[in-house]
């Protein structure tokens, strides 16, 4: 082999040095931009996007999303807090307490946009095929795609993903990829997923936004990806680690040279050098740290903080922006849990009862400063909220299970009580002790027993004591019924492994909804989930009709239809009364320091702020002062080709330059020498 700097090039005759420094330079460039250049033959048939229903909004060859700033300037520092601690950089696995932010070092196959309700472009796969009656579905991965290390992503890369989250992966994964028979690489850079069946439509897309893991990392003896610790992972995405201080900060680094930085659906995103989370066991201490100005970005999701705690001279003056963000997603439910294992919570009359001992309105009127709005659908402020009493499609689906579930939800609507603001409930609970009655329990001397003598007797477990506000009053009031609820307040460790092992008599959680829920469903209160450890299925629900419903949900064939079943499933739980719903609010409340700036307000030329089925942190920017908002209106150009070939002209004066520069040197010092 003949190193390239073998020669000096002045021994060379004059030709031959014009020759040598091209081929030296071409071989240095070929050397550097060999992987990087190479490009995947597309598939005939293929797709570069995906989407659950209708059509894409981006055309092949988009240049950016629509909300985006494309000139936004890459630069500056996001600094942020997070509640509790962590002992893992893994969020993959059971085990540990995972740190925030871990998937901005990942890519997945496809990625999806935040002004669509559900569709999939392009990211680590370039090209898509899905097979006509849905049996399967082909990525074709960019081969330009590289982790961290510079091993590029390959086909085999994508099945040890899958087959690693399903053996190694927490329990979700199961569930969530339940439906995947296998995958298998077709090539290099192809990967084919072949299904169980052919009828779960969301299936292909919810595959596309699978996270890929470096083989080649975690098969080291070195790397257990069960372990939950410190090691400090491989990823792909658009930040690595710089720095970690285990259950304290952590901070992640821009990388300069991602290979995806330039694909459309990156443009006018991560935009920060950095972005750092520190964690506070004391919420208080942390908003004391935002106000001082030590972060500079900080989401609140305290009515009371949000009403009274931002008063102050920066706020006044504008330096500290807070600002409500509207966004078109839907709500889900946030309320008081219970765990239907405990046999003091099996019966459905119970549950029922003590949904009269949360008085909303008194808390919204006297903590909440008349801000939230009840929650009073597993899936509010969308169209998939159970209204009225079940018609059309959705009385068709719950039709057949009429002998299964209470007469009342066929003729009436569910409703929460509604009270004056008082305080004064005592009317609805007498209600409600009627019911506890006709359940087998009995008040004496003010204390609720059932037919063994036993107490009405239960604790809320709780990670936030921010919380505690809420449930005294809640509490208070289930002492007015003779049951005795205390109230436990406990730190994340604790709290996350009594959550996956079930060990909590009722909790507060909440469930958050996309504009198209699927197969997350499985997860959230399928029978299947119920007593697997690490699931999400809180309050142990084990019902053949919400296990239908949910997969009529999963294969509807149409938006029609999936609203249909989305609508019914939400009605059973409901009437269910799996959780006290409590309440919430449809906007982000976000507090920032200038210069921070974001793409979500009137532009320049007067145009309304885009607003987005999700919040995007990732669009927002370190500004200046005079820092103008600019959405881009151009996304439907076609620019392919356009950039590589203005790189490919420039690296070719360059080499043409350099090569001409050597040939004269050459040339004066062969004159000089004769």
């Amino acid at each position: 082999m003949i190193h390239r700097y073998s020669f000096p090039t002045r021994f060379l005759p004059v030709k031959n040095a014009f020759m040598h420094t091209c081929l030296t330079l071409a071989l240095g460039l070929t050397s550097l931009t060999a992987d990087a250049t190479e490009t995947l033959q597309r598939p005939e048939g293929s797709q570069t996007s995906m989407t659950m229903h209708g059509s894409p909004k981006y055309p092949e060859g988009f240049r950016h999303y629509d909300y985006v700033n494309p000139e936004a300037p890459k630069g500056g520092a996001l600094r942020m807090t997070a509640p509790g601690t962590f002992d893992s950089l893994n969020p993959y696995i059971e085990k540990g307490t995972s740190v925030g932010g871990t998937t901005y070092m990942y890519d997945t196959l496809m990625v999806s946009s935040y002004d669509e309700p559900f569709t999939m472009y392009p990211l680590l796969a370039q090209y898509v095929e899905q097979a006509p009656d849905n049996s399967s579905i082909t990525f074709h991965l960019n081969p330009k795609a590289r982790f961290h290390d510079g091993h590029p992503v390959t086909a085999e890369d994508v099945v040890f993903s899958l087959n690693t989250l399903l053996e190694k992966g927490a329990p979700f994964y199961r569930a969530y990829y339940g439906d995947i028979k296998k995958a298998e690489a077709l090539s290099k850079y192809s990967v084919r997923f072949i299904f169980k069946h052919n009828r779960n439509r969301e299936l292909p897309l919810i595959i596309s936004q699978m996270t890929i893991l470096p083989k080649h990392f975690w098969e080291k003896p070195e790397n257990d990806f069960q372990a939950a610790n410190m090691s400090l992972p491989l990823g792909s995405g658009p930040y690595k680690i710089k720095s970690v201080d285990s259950g304290r900060s952590i901070e992640y680094q821009r990388v300069d040279d991602y290979w995806a930085k330039d694909l459309p659906v990156n443009v006018g995103r991560y935009n920060f050098d950095s972005i750092q989370y520190d964690y506070f066991r004391d919420e208080n201490v942390a908003l004391q740290a935002m106000k001082a100005g030590k972060y500079n970005l900080r989401f609140e999701y305290s009515a009371l903080n949000w009403a009274t705690a931002y008063d102050i001279p920066a706020t006044r003056n504008g330096e500290l922006k807070l600002e409500s963000i509207k966004t078109l997603s839907p709500q889900g439910m946030q309320g008081f849990a219970y765990n239907t294992r405990r046999e003091l919570f099996k019966d459905p009359k119970v549950r029922k009862a003590l949904v009269a001992a949360l008085d909303f309105e008194w808390l919204n009127k006297n903590l909440f400063y008349g801000s939230y709005f009840r929650s009073n659908s597993y899936f509010s402020n969308s169209t998939m909220s159970a209204t009225g009493i079940p018609e059309g499609k959705e009385l068709a689906l719950l039709e057949p299970f009429r002998n299964q579930l209470p007469k009342e939800l066929f003729s009436e609507p569910y409703q929460l009580p509604v009270y004056d603001g008082s305080g004064q409930i005592r009317k609805q609970l007498r209600d409600s002790l009627k019911l506890l009655t006709e359940a087998g329990w009995k008040l004496e001397n003010g204390v609720l027993r059932n037919s063994e003598g036993q107490p009405f007797k239960f604790e809320i477990l709780l990670i936030q004591s921010s919380m505690e506000r809420i449930a005294l009053p809640f509490k208070k009031n289930l002492e007015q019924l003779g049951i005795d609820a205390s109230i436990r307040v406990v730190d994340a460790s604790q709290y996350i492994s009594r959550l996956r092992n079930f060990d909590y008599d009722m909790i507060v959680t909440g469930y958050g909804q996309s504009s198209s829920p699927g197969n997350e469903q499985r997860d959230f209160w399928g029978s299947a989930a119920a007593d697997v450890p690490g699931s999400r299925n809180y309050m142990g629900i084990k019902n053949p009709v919400i296990d239908q419903l949910t997969d009529t949900l999963i294969h509807a064939d149409s938006r029609e239809d999936l609203e249909a079943a989305v609508k019914a499933l939400d009605r059973v739980l409901l009437w269910g009364d799996y959780m006290i719903p409590q309440w919430y609010y449809p906007n982000v409340r976000v507090a920032y320091w200038q210069p921070l700036e974001h793409p979500f307000k009137p532009t320049l030329n007067g145009s309304k702020a885009p607003q987005l089925y999700s919040f995007d942190l990732n669009s927002w920017w370190m500004g200046t002062e005079s820092s103008p908002v600019a959405t881009g209106a151009d996304s439907q150009q076609d620019s392919s080709g356009n950039e590589s070939t203005g790189k490919t002209f420039w690296w070719l004066a360059l080499l043409i330059a350099l090569g001409l520069a050597g040939w004269t040197l050459n040339k004066r010092r062969s004159s000089k020498n004769a």
